[in-house]
């Protein structure tokens, strides 16, 4: 244990290219985004959450029951590790509702002091804490527990904790490997003149005949801990059944009582068009026997399972503005489109580490591309996603260090879009590429995974190695450029400013029914042209439809 601590301690050092700074990584990072010794001993198997949030005095009470299944031997270790972020603290444990266990902590690692458990055992943990509670000051991008004022003043509450872990506000295994396999249940006890609304499906609503109400929720499927969220607020119901792939599927809108006559007449208009759109590409929704809710949230939104925030203000684009620039995303509402979207990528398919971010958000940010071909047209497909490009930096790469809790580059949202753009086109195959979604959602269905599970499927699939398209965009910030010219009725090629081994295949097209594909590397290569086939090598034309530099040798 202790060459293991002192392998911990040594830093770990990121150079980001933009700013030419050093990050450095500390122990407490490792301890986060490492599957230590006293974490890989044992299998989260469901959480049974109770939480009393204090509107005033912004703290909580609360109790976390971890089921869990010994999935390793311990040698002689009886140590397991559980997150919970300060300022808050742990009262008590409780081995199998009986013994109290004694613990420690370091910062916001805390050891519980097992006894010895046979290999295959299911046994639980019930963790009793309290506190003051972090407080996000710029939901949902800093993340922590939300304590605001609707517009008439009463109050609202909520959490957004993604990337910053759900320890932020209840203890758990906080890495994002360890789902519960077989769900969760959130139990919210709040003064009686306000509502609650969790993951999932009601099990009771219970007055406690002291002003104060508590309702139970629960999910079956397994879930991410930074998805169980607990909504409080002035929050009205109202829902329907949509016919969906797999027969019929509850739709539950929960808004703020003054928001409901304008929730009626909007919310449901576009979350009929996000699944019909959604399960045609990435198949049938990924949690029908926990349905889907949109809840009204103080902030812009987010893709917690069963229960997607929407704070868009009831407003087509992202409230209000065009993401793309060229007036595609102005005609859906964005905030409904994309975290919806990340029911089948996010929750459905979940990266391991989350240095792995891009398979929630490049798959995701893609899905918005999607929709808009599927309802608008392929063309407006086209248009949208090479609207969206002028969000790319190319400060750092998408993949950063894995193990110590590490997010890569934004660039993981419309970069990875239009790599997935590129992979589709060169294909020019749209049924294999659907075929390509839908058998991720089906092959990987309530799973995590790596990336390279992710990259290995799409490759196989596609009959062709994609490896170093992969390598470029994800792990570089290099832009590949395409250099060509033309000469007595041969095209020349070739690619460079790229990985070793770069050959991303390019489908070239025009409106004149001509078309001719080519595979370049990093050799010249030359292929003979048809008549009319000459117009193919345009340069606005093929940086349109892929997301590289295009030059004239000529």
């Amino acid at each position: 244990m202790k060459t293991l601590i002192a392998a911990f301690t040594l830093l770990l050092f990121c150079s980001t290219v933009s700013a030419q700074k050093t990050k450095v990584y500390t122990l407490a990072d490792t301890l986060r985004g490492t599957l230590t010794p006293e974490r890989t001993w044992w299998d989260v198997q469901r959480y049974e959450l109770a939480i009393k949030p204090d509107y005033n005095d912004k703290s909580i009470t609360g109790s976390n029951q971890i089921v869990y299944k010994v999935v390793g031997a311990n040698n002689g270790k009886t140590r397991m590790q559980i997150d919970l972020q300060e300022p808050l603290i742990i009262d008590s444990i409780l081995y199998n509702n009986k013994s109290k266990l004694k613990f420690e902590h370091a910062g916001s690692v805390w050891y519980a002091h097992v006894p010895a458990q046979k290999l295959s055992a299911t046994n639980n943990v019930t963790i009793f804490y309290h506190g003051k509670v972090h407080q996000a000051k710029r939901a949902p991008w800093d993340g922590g527990f939300i304590f605001t004022a609707d517009s008439l003043g009463r109050p609202w509450m909520t959490v957004a904790c993604q990337g910053l872990g759900a320890s932020i506000w209840y203890p758990n295994k906080d890495h994002q490997s360890d789902e519960p396999n077989l769900g969760a249940s959130l139990t919210i006890t709040v003064p009686d003149t306000l509502v609650a609304v969790g993951n999932g499906r009601l099990v009771f609503k219970k007055d406690n005949k002291d002003r104060t109400t508590t309702y139970k929720y629960n999910v079956v499927n397994p879930i991410s801990n930074y998805c169980i969220i607990p909504y409080i607020g002035k929050y009205v119901n109202f829902k329907e059944k949509y016919a969906g792939e797999k027969g019929p599927l509850d739709l539950n809108y929960w808004v703020l009582d003054y928001n409901l006559p304008k929730a009626k007449t909007y919310m449901p208009d576009q979350v009929h068009k996000m699944m019909k759109s959604f399960e045609y590409w990435f198949g049938p929704y990924p949690f029908y026997e926990d349905g889907y809710q949109l809840i009204d949230a103080s902030h812009t939104g987010m893709e917690h399972q069963s229960a997607v925030s929407y704070g868009n203000w009831y407003k087509f684009g992202y409230r209000g503005r065009d993401m793309s620039g060229d007036g595609w995303g102005l005609k859906w509402d964005f905030i409904i489109i994309h975290e919806s979207g990340h029911e089948w990528f996010g929750n459905n398919i979940t990266s391991n580490d989350l240095a792995d971010m891009w398979v929630h958000e490049g798959f995701t940010n893609y899905s918005e591309t999607l929709f808009v071909d599927y309802i608008f047209g392929n063309k407006a497909g086209n248009e949208y996603n090479f609207g969206i490009r002028k969000g790319i930096k190319n400060d750092v790469p998408i993949i950063p260090l894995y193990g110590v809790n590490a997010q890569g580059s934004g660039d993981m949202y419309p970069k990875a879009g239009n790599m997935l753009h590129a992979i589709r086109h060169g294909l020019n195959n749209d049924p294999l590429f659907r075929s390509i979604l839908r058998g991720l959602n089906k092959t990987f269905y309530h799973q995590t995974v790596t990336t390279q599970q992710i990259e290995n499927y799409v490759s196989k699939q596609a009959g062709f190695n994609y490896r170093k398209v992969f390598d470029q965009y994800l792990r570089t910030v290099q832009i590949p450029s395409l250099e060509y010219y033309v000469k007595n009725g041969k095209a020349f090629y070739r690619y460079v400013d790229c990985v070793k081994g770069f050959n991303l295949p390019l489908f070239l097209k025009n409106g004149n029914g001509k078309s001719l594909k080519i595979v370049p590397t990093e050799a010249w290569q030359e292929v003979k042209l048809a008549a009319g086939q000459e117009d193919l090598f345009t340069e606005k034309a093929i940086e349109f439809m892929y997301y590289i530099r295009v030059k004239n040798k000529s």
